[in-house]
């Protein structure tokens, strides 16, 4: 399942314009995505747990993420901004979000400048699928 995400957001990435090297986008496997993921998660672990039942952090744990919409998470308070957005969370909207978040969705209060490389975001994203995924 998570080959097939990798698959259709590289697909999306390149159908969007993302800046991803053409080597990479051929060359990357699920394995080398989920570690470069893992290194790139290092710059949200600070605010951000990932874990079902976590504590939340400066940032809300991560748990379930996709396919919630934003500013829901219980026990954490979200800027009015976040909670009345209306975003659902998807690989496409935190591909956006990731880009720079205060841009993405003004007023918002998330202090982090962004992940410039596509390649990270892609591989973040492929990590946080994985690790982020709702028990059923």
């Amino acid at each position: 399942m998570t080959r097939l995400f990798a698959l259709a957001f590289a697909v999306f990435a390149f159908s969007v314009g993302i800046a991803m090297p053409a080597a990479a986008q051929d060359e990357m496997t699920e394995e080398q995505l989920m570690k470069r993921g893992k290194r790139v998660f290092v710059l949200c672990r600070s605010c951000h747990t990932l874990e079902e039942g976590a504590r939340n952090k400066v940032g809300p744990n991560l748990h379930g993420l996709f396919g919630s919409k934003a500013g829901t998470k219980e026990g954490f308070r979200y800027s009015d901004v976040v909670k009345e957005s209306g975003i659902v969370w998807s690989s496409e909207t935190l591909e956006e979000w990731l880009v720079k978040p205060k841009d993405f969705l003004p007023g918002n209060k998330m202090a982090f400048a962004g992940v410039r490389k596509g390649t990270d975001r892609l591989a973040l994203i492929t990590y946080l699928t994985a690790l982020t995924a709702a028990s059923e």
